[in-house]
């Protein structure tokens, strides 16, 4: 299969481009490098795929690439790239969601009207939902975005939904539910704690730590997204959680019980956007994609901790 993945050089991104490579898949990562996180940072993510002789790197802004000629011969498009965080998409920065968001995935869109692509995959976020009316939610509750980053979620997955109605873009939707593992994004919360933990700092914590999130592995969510290029059905929207439901106070001391000792915790006002719980319903991805997460929140984040105290030694950071 020849596969387009944007955002190649992202968390997640990075992962899916490596899953597609080790099964032998061509495929043509796009990234930006956008400095919303440093940009060695992703690079580093990409040494891996850069040495396999079936990977092309497109550096390039989705808004001014030639969509067109980054689809040709193109069998599947995983589109990952966006800009991300929830605090940071209030005020004057939510243009550059709206651009990197919304604009990015029209333009994409258009390109795959007559790309003949077997599908189109798009990763959407668990935010859509804000503080959603049941749980676990359904893909079939109503969404009600809390943040804008969440809006431009939305709205990007009603334009996928509109593409393949009126142009039949075999388009199949992704919802992540909090994705953590080694690499994740040094702004997202586990990866505060762990630099926190492992330098000796207090850990801080947003509110006061009883909001509850559905934890994904990283790799669990590679598995739905390959999954759902293979056999997700077009029009579809899928859940992709991991079924590690628990508060920030207890990946804090699951992270104390991974280090051996207690961790000083400092708190900050709760922020606008943040909702107090998330939860999915994954029966629609066990049905169609076979999807079934394997890797729990002691597992992953013990994974988390020893990547980040192994790229500290490689350094020459010690504690």
């Amino acid at each position: 299969m020849r596969a387009v993945v944007t955002g190649a050089a992202g968390f997640i991104g990075s992962y899916l481009t490596e899953a597609l490579l080790e099964r032998g898949d061509e495929v043509v990562g796009v990234d930006c490098f956008t400095s919303y996180y440093g940009a060695e940072r992703k690079r580093a993510n990409l040494a891996a795929a850069e040495a396999a002789d079936r990977f092309t790197l497109v550096e390039g802004d989705l808004n001014d690439l030639d969509a067109a000629g980054l689809l040709d011969g193109a069998d599947v498009v995983f589109h990952l790239a966006g800009q991300p965080g929830v605090r940071a998409s209030w005020g004057e920065e939510f243009d550059i969601y709206l651009r990197e968001n919304v604009l990015s995935t029209q333009r994409l869109l258009e390109a795959a009207r007559s790309a003949g692509l077997q599908k189109f995959v798009i990763a959407s976020s668990s935010s859509v939902y804000g503080q959603a009316e049941r749980f676990p939610t359904l893909e079939s509750d109503a969404p009600r975005p809390v943040s804008p980053y969440g809006v431009t979620k939305l709205a990007a997955e009603h334009l996928c939904l509109l593409y393949h109605t009126a142009f039949g873009v075999p388009v199949a939707m992704l919802r992540y539910f909090t994705v953590f593992g080694p690499r994740q994004r040094p702004d997202m919360a586990f990866s505060r704690f762990v630099a926190a933990a492992l330098e000796g700092r207090p850990l801080t914590i947003i509110g006061d730590g009883g909001q509850s999130r559905d934890f994904t592995y990283v790799a669990d969510a590679v598995a739905a997204t390959i999954a759902a290029g293979d056999k997700g059905k077009p029009g579809r929207i899928y859940n992709v959680a991991g079924g590690c439901q628990a508060t920030v106070n207890e990946v804090v001391e699951t992270l104390e019980q991974l280090v051996g000792h207690p961790l000083e915790r400092e708190h900050r006002p709760p922020v606008p956007g943040d909702p107090r719980r998330t939860g999915a319903d994954v029966s629609a991805a066990r049905a169609d994609l076979a999807y079934a997460p394997s890797t729990g929140l002691e597992a992953g984040l013990s994974r988390q901790l020893e990547h980040a105290r192994s790229e500290r030694e490689s350094s020459g950071t010690r504690r």
